[in-house]
């Protein structure tokens, strides 16, 4: 059952992450200001928590600057994240950034003791497929190598580190004091970089409002706690390809809510990743033999 725990919190947790895209969709603040409170109002609800539970505890310097610059590259990728969308299809930016789980296995296999295994890298090319065609191949006779794609690629590279980067500092640190300092750290970096993009922290509506409390509450605070509590259990690169599945979800939702079409062929590639990711979960090594006497 304890091996179960951090599987069931990666699984809730990529649940929430799932429902960012269809509030983003909504458009009803810019990227920018979005990302900056939806750091900024995880971090306002955690802290008093934590104070008040004396859940924080106080790690070594080193591991105070290694964990806030795991926030500031966790806001930089959600900041060129933005602008890659803003500048270019949601899709094209989606495509890119979802091939963190490559980054995320030589990542591994350079620096982590933990070293990626075949079933990784079969299961990833597998999902990595299933995702070509749940995005839909016309996407790839519009890409267009400019800035936005450049932006994109790069914020793929930012979240494959962040994993990395919290894998290694987690394996020392408790969740809560890691995602404490991750939250400060770049909510101060989102608000120098919406102060000098002269974007205004006020005057959005009331449903704006809603929508900024629930980035905040639900697809980072709650979410990013349930992952961090898995990622501190499972391999990163387990954890990494898993988060794939929030396409599969997202694009679930999307049809549910924005009335967003949902073909064969985006069924079939949701199938493909599914399976990518659940071979990674598989402990023995694939091969014929082990295939040939399973029961």
């Amino acid at each position: 059952m304890m091996n179960a725990k951090p599987k069931i919190a990666l699984a809730i947790g990529i649940l929430c992450i799932s429902i960012f895209p269809i509030l983003v969709r909504l458009q009803l603040t810019t990227g920018l200001i979005s990302a900056f409170y939806r750091m900024f109002i995880a971090a306002v609800l955690l802290l008093p928590y934590i104070i008040v539970t004396k859940k924080f505890q106080l790690p070594n310097t080193k591991n105070i600057l290694l964990a806030s610059l795991s926030g500031v590259v966790f806001a930089i990728d959600i900041a060129i994240w933005n602008i890659a969308i803003q500048h270019s299809s949601a899709t094209q930016a989606t495509l890119l950034a979802n091939l963190s789980p490559v980054w995320v296995g030589f990542g591994s296999f350079l620096f982590l003791k933990s070293k990626p295994v075949l079933n990784f890298w079969i299961g990833t090319t597998i999902a990595l497929i299933g995702m070509v065609i749940l995005v839909g191949f016309e996407v790839f006779s519009q890409l267009h190598f400019d800035l936005a794609f450049t932006f994109a690629l790069v914020s793929g590279m930012l979240y494959a580190t962040y994993i990395l980067m919290s894998k290694k500092i987690l394996s020392q640190m408790e969740v809560f004091s890691f995602m404490s300092i991750v939250l400060v750290s770049s909510s101060l970096f989102l608000g120098l970089v919406c102060w000098g993009a002269n974007e205004s922290f006020k005057g959005f509506s009331n449903t704006a409002w809603f929508v900024l409390f629930i980035q905040g509450a639900i697809c980072q605070l709650t979410a990013w706690l349930l992952i961090s509590y898995a990622t501190q259990h499972l391999r990163a690169t387990r954890v990494s390809l898993s988060l794939l599945g929030q396409a599969v979800l997202a694009t679930f939702l999307a049809w549910i809510f924005l009335d967003e079409k949902m073909s064969g062929f985006r069924i079939i590639g949701a199938v493909f990743l599914l399976l990518g990711i659940r071979i990674t979960f598989y402990d023995k090594p694939i091969s014929y033999k082990n295939l040939k006497h399973k029961p």
